[in-house]
């Protein structure tokens, strides 16, 4: 067991060398945050950004806790022999998951309002129990599909079912990632065209220079729950698309917003989006491998929906220490869309002043701890993508 969960993480480690991005990642200069931000500026978000951080931990080992006993203590319903197991597994699914959802919502709810009480979330508590709603009931539908398969794929193939779970989960993935934008996110979110003017021609003169294929670019209405401002990319193939927040039109100088979107075309120019894929596709047998041997210590009966709580735990267990080698990656990825903006706009005083206002507005740490950095950050941190911008000015150039 002990060995099968070592080979997942050096599998993963494996992966993001071999996908690590060769070129096109500067060497940052180094930058003291104080040249940029106040101490007071320093201070707030540090005492934001945190507690936050350790909220999200507390979230995640209520989870695991949840799972753990539910492990250990299966409910009589999930061991009673059924004619309709698949079933019997859907239902379990979605009953885990509902429970998982709900175990850790004090928590959540205390990192809602104290989002709400520095202003970076204006979203109200009504809202905030109709988004909770609407995505437990999203995850409690995917859980019960999942489990009737897991547990269907145990039955027929017992000894391979992880082979061919992987292949489904990765198969998921890019149905999930080709249609959420069209199916999930509008759920959520209001999605425009971005309208006829001066920034949609800078958007696709900027996508020609980078010979992208940007496909469309929306706006999305964020402000309706945070004045934090972002942007991404999504979608595959027609769902291809750069989203930009409504906050960001509204709080950022065109010059600004003209880097954001130069960064999310160089996703698109190095597409990935299917290097993610590609991630999945190589650690997801090892990892389904890994969480069945735990299964096997944890459950003595693997055929049948009582393996569901077992197998729920070991893989909530290994997907945090996945995601934390995996998080290497996304910060080079990140990087290197960085430079890609620096190269298309040639605007290294636009970036960093977009970089600064960012982290101001997003109340964003910008040079958190190292361990926060390693373990939970999927960009760099600010004073590195500052340092960026300052090699490029400085002719530091890759």
């Amino acid at each position: 067991m002990v060995a099968a969960v070592v080979a997942a993480i050096v599998v993963a480690e494996a992966a993001v060398l071999a996908l690590r991005p060769r070129e096109g990642i500067g060497n940052p200069l180094p930058v003291d945050p104080t040249a940029y931000f106040t101490p007071d500026q320093i201070q707030r978000a540090e005492a934001y950004r945190g507690p936050q951080r350790l909220l999200g931990l507390g979230v995640l080992a209520v989870e695991i806790g949840v799972l753990a006993l539910a492990a250990w203590r299966p409910p009589a319903a999930l061991t009673a022999p059924r004619r309709r197991p698949l079933v019997a597994a859907a239902a379990a699914g979605a009953a885990l998951s509902v429970l998982v959802a709900l175990a850790p919502l004090p928590l959540q709810a205390v990192a809602h309002q104290r989002a709400r009480a520095v202003g970076l979330v204006t979203q109200s508590w009504g809202g905030w129990a109709a988004d909770v709603v609407r995505s437990t009931a999203i995850a409690a539908l995917f859980a019960a599909l999942g489990a009737a398969a897991v547990v269907g794929l145990l039955r027929r193939a017992p000894r391979t079912w992880w082979l061919w779970g992987s292949g489904v989960i990765v198969g998921f993935g890019a149905f999930t990632v080709a249609l959420s934008p069209v199916v999930i996110s509008p759920l959520f979110n209001d999605f425009r065209p971005l309208p006829a003017g001066d920034l949609r021609r800078d958007v696709l003169a900027l996508a020609d220079r980078a010979g992208v294929r940007v496909g469309e670019v929306y706006v999305m209405d964020a402000s309706r729950r945070t004045t934090a401002a972002n942007a991404y990319v999504a979608g595959l193939g027609a769902t291809k698309r750069v989203v930009l927040y409504d906050t960001l039109l509204e709080g950022f100088a065109p010059d600004e917003v003209r880097v954001v979107v130069a960064h999310e075309l160089g996703h698109q120019f190095h597409a990935d989006l299917w290097g993610g894929l590609g991630f999945l596709a190589v650690v997801t047998p090892v990892g389904l491998f890994a969480a069945g041997r735990i299964t096997e210590r944890l459950a003595p009966d693997l055929r049948g929906p009582a393996a569901l709580p077992a197998l729920a735990l070991s893989v909530a267990v290994l997907v945090p220490a996945i995601t934390w080698v995996s998080n290497q990656l996304s910060r080079a990825v990140e990087a290197r869309a960085d430079t890609f903006s620096l190269q298309l706009t040639g605007a290294p005083a636009a970036f960093a002043a977009f970089e600064r206002r960012i982290t101001l507005r997003n109340l964003t740490d910008p040079d958190p701890p190292d361990w926060a950095t390693f373990l939970l950050g999927t960009h760099p941190p600010t004073v590195e993508r500052l340092g960026a911008a300052e090699a490029w000015a400085a002719g530091r150039r890759p």
